[in-house]
């Protein structure tokens, strides 16, 4: 399976920077190996490092769009049906639905940098009929960052580039940290002005009555 990948990857690289983005539109082919040989190829003087960044962030950002697709005018029952020619399955869609509902729209952002939800977050953002817009200006903020390493780490490992996955986890360890803190500041953010506005609606019956 990984041969059949990288020989799609070495098809798409023909296309220079548009087929690094055209392959990242596809869910099944792995950014995990497509950023870090794309940071090889920078190494080796072949691409641009920013050029190649910017294409793997468009293009790590379509990709998405097809489950939020999915997730808007499918609904769930299409999702667990067809999920899996995604690389997703149910236990990860229910695991988004939660996180989406607990934390709502900035989960777009926030659930890139986190496992198991990370790709699946896409569904309940679709299925909420998110704005199209704010999904995608959340993702893109999401993966430019998460891309940019990916790249960097490729390109210092050179022909090692296969090794960058377990040394994007380690780097990754206290940004993810940040991340849930953030979730959590955010989340009782959110909680407080639900409160506030609870308050405020009994005060105004009150005042009718």
């Amino acid at each position: 399976m990984e041969e059949l990948i990288l020989s799609l990857i070495m098809m798409f690289k023909s296309l220079g920077y548009f087929g690094v983005l055209l392959a990242l539109c596809f869910e099944f082919i792995p950014a995990e190996i497509v950023l870090p040989l794309a940071g090889f190829w920078v190494a080796n003087g072949e691409f641009n490092y920013i050029g190649m960044v910017l294409a793997g962030t468009v293009g790590g950002t379509l990709g998405p769009l097809t489950l939020y697709a999915l997730g808007r005018y499918g609904g769930r029952p299409l999702v667990v049906k067809y999920g899996k020619y995604f690389l997703i399955n149910e236990r990860q869609v229910d695991a988004a639905d939660r996180f989406f509902d607990k934390y709502g729209a900035g989960v777009a952002f926030f659930a890139r940098f986190l496992p198991i939800v990370r790709t699946a977050i896409s569904v309940p953002c679709g299925m909420t009929k998110m704005s199209v817009w704010k999904f995608s200006i959340y993702t893109f903020s999401a993966m430019l960052p998460i891309t940019a390493l990916y790249i960097y780490l490729g390109m210092k490992l050179g022909e090692n580039w296969e090794e960058a996955s377990a040394l994007f986890s380690e780097y990754m360890t206290p940004v993810i940290i940040v991340i849930v803190i953030g979730i959590v500041i955010y989340a009782g953010i959110k909680l407080y002005q639900k409160k506030r506005q609870k308050d405020a609606n009994l005060i105004q019956v009150k005042e009718r009555n």
